[in-house]
């Protein structure tokens, strides 16, 4: 068997979750004959099974075909933020097997926190999944300047655990690990799998703590010259003199995130506004976002306040994204894509005050359609891609 056709095959299937012969002879521009060869030999190795038949274009319906749900791969991904680490197994049909596992688990303080990620690594390998199944490799994805060849964080100092991770993470559990920064595999997931799917440009926002940027470019992802493109939350659109994470003044992030919108609710509540955010105190410190986010879509009018307020200077930061690279789409993706339906209208508000209407007319604003946890699909997505199958 040509076993990197058969790559190409598994991964066309996992990105589209079933397709036709035709579909595949397309996509991979090789003929019909070769790909049936292939597929029949990967139905006798119960690799992919028949999934019913396409949608009727008028003539004899084509056979689909997918990943075998019984297929002995799984994907261990880990999403890392600044507070939470949320780890899961996935199957090849982005199914989660087990119920998804989130700690606290705050990156400033980094020794702790690698060993935090070491050992939520190690409960799930020793998930009853794993008994049938084997692990394909270990997805990390997580802030900070990741370079994802060398797999390496070089937001933390060399010789730190954070900093080659990696390494120290394959010697610990014997399986391939593959590193990636947040907003990058976010974006993946979108391109991939979601709303910027089938667009060949395309700017993803990863609205978090902080505020992330992936580019799509000419249907890659665009990293730079270093590799560090996409820190849109640093452009100094700021007019206060708040000191940014980066040790700079004036970030668009100290306005922008989620972190500024919960500062701007504890400012307001120490004024004597009231909210049902004022329960704030009484919960677990990394709760605060959500909680705030799920105010806002009760009704709660401080709560709506705050993430506008966030939500307008990212719309300021769009309108420059829109001047500089012309998009097709943006994409709000992350944690605060919960409260799409509250912040589009206020980015998009802010877009028609900055943006020349001549230019913006043509980048569709747009909601993350994601039903999964986008960073830890994203997460997922790069081992894939990344994996060798083994030979049929």
């Amino acid at each position: 068997m040509d076993n990197r056709l058969q790559q190409d095959i598994f991964k066309l299937l996992y990105q589209h979750q079933s397709l036709s012969i035709a579909d595949i002879s397309k996509l991979l521009k090789k003929s019909v004959p070769n790909i049936t060869k292939i597929i029949n030999e990967l139905m006798e190795a119960q690799c992919i099974e028949e999934q019913g038949y396409a949608p009727s274009t008028g003539g004899r319906r084509a056979v689909q075909y997918t990943i075998h749900g019984k297929l002995n791969q799984a994907v261990i991904a880990v999403a890392v933020d600044q507070y939470y680490t949320t780890a899961g197994i996935l199957s090849l049909k982005n199914k989660e097997l087990i119920p998804l596992q989130t700690i606290e688990n705050k990156l400033d303080q980094a020794h702790s926190s690698f060993d935090n990620i070491k050992l939520i690594i190690q409960n799930l390998l020793k998930s009853p999944i794993f008994k049938t199944k084997k692990c394909l490799g270990i997805g990390i994805s997580m802030p900070g300047f990741v370079d994802s060849k060398l797999g390496i964080n070089g937001s933390y100092p060399e010789g730190s655990k954070l900093h080659q991770i990696k390494n120290l993470l394959e010697a610990e559990f014997s399986v391939p690990i593959f590193l990636e920064n947040d907003s990058a595999v976010i974006a993946i997931a979108e391109h991939k799998l979601g709303a910027a799917k089938g667009s060949q440009n395309a700017l993803i926002i990863n609205m978090n703590w902080g505020v992330g940027l992936g580019m799509i470019i000419n249907n890659q992802l665009f990293r730079g010259h270093s590799g560090y493109a996409g820190e849109f939350s640093h452009i100094p659109l700021s007019n206060t003199q708040k000191l940014c994470s980066c040790g700079k003044r004036g970030c668009m992030e100290v306005e922008a995130s989620l972190i500024a919108a919960l500062e701007y609710a504890n400012e307001q509540l120490e004024k004597g506004e009231h909210s049902s955010l004022q329960h704030l105190s009484e919960l677990q410190e990394f709760s605060h976002g959500d909680f705030l986010l799920k105010a806002a879509l009760s009704g709660d009018q401080l709560a709506i306040k705050a993430l506008n307020k966030s939500a307008y200077m990212i719309g300021k930061g769009v309108a420059t994204l829109i001047h500089i690279l012309n998009p097709e789409k943006i994409i709000l993706s992350g944690r605060g894509a919960i409260a799409g339906s509250i912040i589009v209208p206020t980015v998009q508000s802010a877009v028609n005050e900055f943006a020349i209407p001549q230019i913006a007319h043509y980048t569709n604003i747009e909601l993350s359609k994601l039903n999964i946890h986008a960073q830890l699909l994203g997460t997922t997505y790069l081992v894939v891609e990344k994996s060798n199958f083994p030979k049929v």
